[in-house]
């Protein structure tokens, strides 16, 4: 009986997605790390918040194609929950599947560390970000009023999402 291949969900060439890997991030990291979530964000991580990750309360993943640093996520496990601190692809690689497949391998680890749920926040000007977790099951479940930082003084809320996995 032949096994039936599954279904390819993002457009990436199949090619392409077999030569990417999930690797645990490292400090040797954060240079590479850092260049992508500054030109990200109005408001980035600092150095700090991401070495400050790197402990087994965490789980810090990049995403690599051929030695190039295509993006990451962070998450912090709670109980039967895992929560998503950071997700970022690379500006130059948005809108071609790579975020899709970093929150697979996020639900896949957040499974395998016995979570039940996937929470999130995001701000809520990032219209983008909620159209790709709403298209990947997010529900949003509240806002947080005055969350982030905006600019000079002024503050951001952010949208409050989880996915029963």
């Amino acid at each position: 009986m032949m096994s039936e291949q599954p279904s390819v969900r993002t457009p990436i060439a199949e090619a392409t997605r077999n030569a990417a890997t999930l690797a645990p991030m490292t400090p040797d990291d954060l240079d590479a790390v850092m260049a992508i979530e500054q030109t990200a964000y109005s408001h980035p991580w600092s150095r700090g918040n991401f070495r400050d990750s790197l402990n087994p309360l965490f789980d810090a993943q990049c995403l690599w194609l051929n030695g190039e640093l295509l993006g990451y996520f962070l998450t912090m496990r709670g109980f039967e929950e895992m929560h998503l601190l950071n997700i970022t692809v690379a500006p130059a690689h948005q809108g071609q599947g790579w975020g899709h497949m970093m929150l697979d391998a996020l639900s896949l680890l957040s499974r395998h560390a016995g979570a039940q749920w996937l929470w999130l926040e995001v701000r809520q000007s990032n219209r983008r970000a909620l159209q790709v977790y709403e298209r990947y099951g997010f529900k949003q479940i509240s806002i947080r009023k005055d969350y982030y930082p905006a600019g000079r003084q002024q503050r951001e809320h952010a949208v409050v999402m989880s996915l029963k996995l």
